[in-house]
């Protein structure tokens, strides 16, 4: 019998990579997960309509910056242990990531720190 070498390894990672589905049948997102989103929603819609508010003072920016930054570090912190979970989570945090939203050292630490519970 030949040896496996890493070339071999490689080839049948990646085809079981393609023939495994990506989302378990049945396995949806938990709904700690979903009311974190939710609250991260709000969070952000709320922070642009006093951003963009007329009148809204530095306090009021402040306040509104600080609970949706508590929001996103929720959903980084999250342990998402299942499929579903995971790539929820995933999905949300690259799109937060693509506005340049998840710039914070602590947005990091809490995404690999959850990684490591659940």
């Amino acid at each position: 019998m030949p040896a496996v070498t890493r070339r071999t390894l490689l080839a049948f990672t990646a085809v079981a990579s393609v023939i495994e589905p990506t989302f378990a049948e049945g396995e949806g997102i938990s709904s700690e997960l979903q009311a974190l989103i939710a609250r991260h929603e709000t969070a952000y819609a709320a922070l642009h309509r006093v951003v963009h508010r007329a009148g809204s003072n530095w306090h009021d920016r402040k306040t509104a910056d600080r609970i949706e930054e508590q929001a996103l570090l929720a959903i980084c912190s999250y342990p998402a242990t299942s499929r579903g979970d995971r790539r929820v989570k995933a999905e949300y945090l690259l799109t937060v990531e693509a506005r340049g939203e998840l710039d914070l050292k602590e947005h990091m630490q809490a995404i690999l720190r959850s990684t490591m519970r659940g």
